[in-house]
């Protein structure tokens, strides 16, 4: 049967144009690149409650999947916690799959052919990221953007870690952070009466009676299409469409393509909450005798239009203490130095980041404390002192249990609002213990080890209780993407590593 180009193909045909030089290394980095997303579609096919997959039958030489309509997926033991790239090959019934796009085409499952066509982007896209780089320096970033630009394999468990489809090879190398570019955002002129602003918008950023609202390059020529005649440079950080200012603040632009699971837009709601979470968010930290400190969110501003809006948040740097030589390190970007593998560490920065996330909890407040978001501040030694949260958009609020401590609710509406006590637990356990510490921790022994240790001295809450006894939810991520008519997060259970 004829198959249309693959899309490791066409990078490498505009590859030949834009940078002719990376060939030879995208090439060679293609079979690293292809076992590193099938390793995340793994994870996927043997945990997530996938209604083609009949059962799950583990045995001595692996696990097998029987699907629905009886043929047998075989595969090495898994381990939900890998980072490392350790399946290189799967077999279906007796053909042997090393490309996860070929794999997912042949399982022709609902919705399997879309998810292939970004699973090939993933690869692709993997490689490319990867060609450019060179070995890390010795010496710690100074800049904060410097850290950020370190995180190249993107997700550590999303198999479209790098898929970024819509995007010219031209234009990865010239906005993926990992390509280490500066990017000339455009500078939009707005009437001010057309544009919602909560907090303060900067002067410098105003022009007369116009608001002059960032704009990512991307979403000029695409979204936009049109371009603007002022413009400001600024270095991309690991989300892509938040760039790091000359002055230090941080700007998060709309950028309306579909990158790993959604389209980043800017909604008007999160826009219309931004400076009431911002404020709720420095009295709760008040509460945290110094653990846990929230960037500020500056202004925030849209034209009535997901396509067109932008926040302006504080860098995490602030919160360190430059003469003590602290330094801020997003959680992603750990495993790129040496501290995971020093004894302890790991146990101090896990009871650090759980002591943080259930005291929150029990408040009434669930983070979205992926590596992405949560931050750790480092001593000069490495040590880890306390940490850092940005972008407040996605966390949870139990009106409930704030009131049982106290504390006022914020008037906030829709989805950031609830009670429901498996919506709080998902969204902190997901994304803290699932994500965070477990791709710092890159293995389910080690994190089964740093857990067991951190947890000892931790107050015996329901909360804690539910972390150390039930499976540990983790968005299904695969089952998202095969299920585009169902909204929002669908979950999984994975093995406890406690358990």
């Amino acid at each position: 049967m004829h198959r249309p180009p693959t899309a490791e193909a066409e990078v490498a045909a505009e590859l030949a144009v834009v940078r002719p030089g990376l060939v030879p290394r995208y090439s060679a980095g293609l079979p690293g690149a292809r076992a590193a997303v099938l390793t995340r579609l793994w994870r996927a096919l043997s945990h997530e409650p996938l209604p083609w997959v009949a059962g799950r039958d583990p045995g001595p030489e692996g696990l097998t999947l029987r699907l629905g309509d009886g043929r047998r997926l075989h595969g090495p033991a898994p381990d939900p916690y890998a980072t490392a790239a350790y399946v290189t090959a799967v077999r279906l019934d007796e053909v042997t799959y090393d490309d996860p796009a070929r794999l997912m085409t042949d399982l022709a499952v609902a919705h399997g052919t879309a998810f292939a066509t970004e699973l090939d982007h993933s690869v692709a896209s993997l490689a490319l990221s990867r060609a450019g780089q060179e070995p890390l320096a010795a010496a710690w970033p100074v800049t904060d953007w410097e850290w950020e630009q370190r995180v190249v394999d993107g997700h550590p468990y999303h198999p479209n870690c790098r898929s970024r489809p819509g995007f010219s090879v031209a234009e990865q190398l010239a906005y993926g952070p990992e390509h280490g570019p500066l990017v000339r955002l455009g500078l939009l002129p707005v009437p001010a009466g057309e544009c919602l602003v909560t907090g303060v918008w900067p002067s410098e950023l105003r022009d007369g009676e116009r608001m002059l609202v960032p704009v990512h390059p991307w979403q000029e020529e695409h979204v936009l299409k049109r371009s603007c005649e002022r413009g400001v440079a600024a270095h991309p950080l690991m989300s892509l469409r938040t760039l790091a200012l000359p002055d230090g603040p941080h700007v998060k632009t709309a950028l309306s393509a579909r990158l790993t699971s959604s389209v980043r837009d800017i909604s008007v709601y999160s826009i219309s909450l931004s400076a009431t979470l911002s404020a709720f968010a420095e009295t709760l930290a008040a509460r945290l005798d110094g653990l846990l400190h929230f960037t500020r969110t500056e202004g925030a501003i849209t034209a009535d239009s997901p396509d067109l809006a932008a926040v302006l948040r504080e860098s995490p740097q602030m919160y360190a203490v430059a003469e003590r030589g602290e330094r801020v390190v997003p959680v992603a970007a750990l495993p790129t130095t040496d501290l995971p593998g020093s004894p302890g560490w790991l146990a101090d920065f896990a009871r650090l980041a759980l002591t943080a996330g259930l005291r929150l909890l029990d408040l009434g407040v669930a983070l979205e404390a992926h590596g992405q978001n949560l931050l750790v501040v480092l001593s000069a030694s490495g040590a880890p002192l306390r940490l850092v949260y940005r972008d407040l958009a996605d966390i949870r609020v139990s009106p409930a249990r704030l009131a049982r401590h106290g504390i006022p609710a914020p008037a906030l509406t829709g989805r950031i609002v609830t009670d429901d006590v498996t919506t709080l637990r998902r969204k902190l356990f997901g994304s803290l213990v699932a994500g965070a510490l477990a791709g710092t921790a890159g293995s389910q022994a080690v994190l089964r080890e740093a857990l067991g240790t951190a947890v000892r001295d931790l107050p015996r809450t329901p909360d804690l209780a539910a972390l150390l006894e039930q499976p540990l939810p983790a968005k299904a991520l695969t089952l998202m993407r095969l299920s585009p008519g169902t909204p929002g997060d669908q979950w999984t259970g994975l093995p406890n590593p406690l358990r």
